[in-house]
């Protein structure tokens, strides 16, 4: 078994290898750039805590485990243009650092480096992990477009913005982990176990990360706090805001939906929803996906032992502060 240290450092150590190949050239230099504003590189951990819970050789998942980290980081680019977001991990966005067009190019050379990538592992599972991989990628593609669409709707049910965070976040993480068990030959029950593990903990992931973008602390997250508010975003927040406001209450919503005063709007807003108690309302249900999670994850057919370093990674995700 390997620990979450020694992953970490394999999955750096390769990061670095393969910006230092990009080296200077114009199109790879934002590419380079973000991956070296670092991020927790949950995805490629989990795809080797995947690989190492079902067989003692990682080695055949270490380039699919860096593809998903530079195909998480596209879809960063190119998420970040499109929502206009000037800040990425306390840094510049890519767009605002370079421009738009330069985004868009190095994000598209990041999604062919990611094919490059997955083809060079050994395992006679190629076919599989592709097929993962791709179906993987177009449902991120979906789920970005109904965050998009959206934006012009006031009618966003609860139930669709699960299945909208699900295909942007949680499917990435499940594509990852089961990348990892094809790799680690697991059964086809467990690989649909650790599956719906991943995406019960993306799920809380991201629902942990609306939290936070409106109630956290914009020193530690790296980016600014009431974002989601500025961007009139249709979260579970906003979505429980408008189910449970008052006709007053939403006079108010209604009322800093084009305020231009972005203090102002932030502030107000905010404290409507805590006084609809949507902090703690937001927080039972990022539980109630990471108890969800736990529950797979003890189900999966390996010894217990096997899995603690999947359930240390969950804890940390579901306790962290950025």
């Amino acid at each position: 078994m390997h620990s979450l240290e020694e992953l970490q450092s394999i999955i750096q150590k390769k990061i670095d290898g393969f910006c230092r190949k990009n080296g200077e050239e114009n199109i790879l230099q934002p590419v380079n750039y973000i991956l070296n504003l670092g991020g927790k590189r949950i995805r490629p951990l989990l795809t080797l805590l995947s690989a190492s819970a079902f067989s003692d050789d990682i080695e055949d998942a270490i380039y699919p485990a860096i593809a998903i980290e530079v195909f998480h980081n596209f879809t960063l680019m190119h998420d970040d243009i499109m929502d206009n977001a000037p800040i990425r991990r306390g840094q510049p966005t890519v767009h605002e650092k370079w421009n738009r067009d330069v985004a868009i190019l190095s994000g598209d050379a990041m999604l062919i480096q990611a094919y490059q990538l997955i083809i060079k592992t050994r395992s006679e599972c190629i076919e599989s992990i592709m097929e993962t991989f791709n179906t993987t990628a177009l449902e991120v593609c979906k789920g970005q477009q109904l965050d998009m669409d959206f934006q012009s709707r006031n009618d966003v049910t609860l139930e669709e913005y699960i299945e909208m965070i699900r295909l942007k976040t949680s499917v990435l993480l499940g594509g990852a982990v089961k990348i990892g068990a094809i790799v680690g030959n697991a059964s086809a029950e467990d690989q649909e176990a650790i599956y719906d593990f991943a995406i019960a903990l993306g799920l809380s992931f991201q629902l942990w990360d609306d939290y936070l973008d409106t109630f956290g602390d914009g020193s530690k997250t790296g980016k600014q706090v009431g974002g989601d508010i500025l961007a009139n975003k249709k979260t579970y927040i906003m979505i429980r805001a408008i189910e449970l406001a008052s006709a007053e209450q939403k006079a108010t919503l209604n009322a800093q939906w084009n305020n231009e005063n972005p203090i102002e709007k932030i502030d107000v807003v905010t404290s409507l929803f805590r006084s609809l108690q949507l902090d703690t309302l937001l927080k039972q249900q990022v539980n109630d996906y990471y108890q969800l999670a736990l529950q797979r994850l003890d189900s999966m057919s390996i010894p217990s032992a096997k899995k603690e370093s999947l359930r240390q990674l969950a804890q940390a995700l579901h306790s962290r502060e950025y």
